[in-house]
């Protein structure tokens, strides 16, 4: 998968244009406040996520402007495609390959790609929710159906929690919890199943990338952990009938707490350095080494599962890394389509874009086009 052209307008303070990106490595150079990580979140919309910023749909158009608009011609699934995404009245509506969509999750799948950027530390310093969401993001572009499979459970939940709410009031209603804790057991059974496979297709890359990021001298593992469930090798109906008699079983407290106090909505992925937990005892600098074997081993998943590579966006990556860091990294993207953002580059580390004041230059033009 590459990326052939991009065509913005109106988008944050880019400059109305056409981008032209090589095939291999493309770092993006500028001062800060230039727009090179307004273009790096630019393509990452077009996988149907939203901004990896937490931006709001609005804040993604220009000052003064009602619209903006994003168009992506991509080579993938062995022919050229299209995305595009018009932004208005504070959502996005994608048209994929000319045909308009009502949602973005239904282009999920379609365009690939993994994005590092200096919030994803949160991967690690941040509570459990981030690394539930570094996996489930990660499957929904392997497997788009889990998208609707997170969906229905998170509906479930918060019917369930509401009836909770109301039992104290209305005791008769407590009969009607069996219902919800069944549909609950089974949705999470799913999610949980997933998880857990994704994690151990993980855990080998994550290891190797780790392992050269630090020169061989510390050790990465990967851990999938649960309050409900022990064993990582059930199968999804082990798990559904293991978490429908812990459900049952926490139901009085559940209804005196007034929500569901566990479930897979709480579990977490344990992530250790040298057999100890990186959150507590890691450095800021192994910290984010292991965030970044994480994504490099999500799109080495992502691209074995997809049968062709994802596009790769990292954002102010280089400057925290030493020389010979950078050259492993580089080494190992060398035959992905790679886009970096930094400050300062070398023209030996790749198609070099400068971006000033939303402006994109020493791109290639449409009449001097990439191979």
């Amino acid at each position: 998968m590459y990326i052939k052209s991009i065509q913005f307008e109106n988008y944050r303070n880019l400059k109305n244009d056409i981008f032209f990106p090589q095939k291999g490595i493309n770092v993006i150079c500028g001062d800060n406040a230039q727009g090179k990580t307004n273009l790096i979140e630019c393509m990452w919309l077009f996988t149907g996520g939203r901004s990896f910023r937490g931006a709001k749909d609005r804040e993604l158009i220009r000052f003064e402007e009602d619209t903006a608009s994003a168009e992506v011609c991509f080579f993938a699934g062995e022919r050229e495609q299209t995305i595009k995404i018009n932004i208005q009245n504070n959502r996005r509506t994608p048209i994929l390959n000319g045909v308009p969509k009502s949602y973005m999750s239904q282009i999920i799948g379609v365009f690939c790609a993994v994005i590092f950027s200096p919030n994803h530390l949160g991967l690690i310093k941040n509570g459990p929710e981030e690394r539930r969401n570094f996996i489930d993001g990660a499957l929904c572009q392997i497997k788009p159906s889990y998208a609707s499979v997170l969906t229905k459970y998170r509906r479930v939940l918060n019917e369930r929690n509401a009836l909770l709410k109301d039992i104290p009031r209305h005791p008769e209603l407590e009969d009607t919890l069996d219902v919800w804790n069944e549909k609950l057991a089974e949705e999470g059974a799913k999610i949980a199943f997933e998880r857990m496979k994704y994690l151990r297709k993980l855990s080998v890359p994550a290891k190797d990338f780790y392992s050269g990021i630090s020169s061989g001298r510390e050790n990465l593992s990967l851990s999938y952990k649960n309050a409900y469930y022990a064993d990582e090798n059930m199968n999804c109906m082990e798990i559904k009938e293991t978490l429908l008699e812990k459900i049952t079983r926490r139901q009085t407290d559940d209804i005196y707490c007034g929500y569901t106090t566990g479930g897979i909505h709480r579990d977490d992925m344990t992530i250790r350095i040298n057999n100890r937990d990186a959150k507590s005892f890691a450095s800021q600098g192994q910290q984010r080494s292991a965030v970044l074997a994480l994504k490099l081993a999500e799109a080495r998943v992502l691209g074995q599962e997809k049968k062709e590579n994802p596009i790769i966006l990292l954002d102010d990556v280089l400057s925290e890394l030493d020389l010979s860091r950078q050259n492993y990294l580089l080494t190992k993207l060398n035959s992905l389509q790679v886009f970096i953002t930094c400050c300062e580059s070398s023209a030996e580390a790749g198609h070099i874009v400068t971006i000033s004041s939303g402006t994109i230059q020493n791109s290639s033009r449409r009449d001097n086009p990439p191979p």
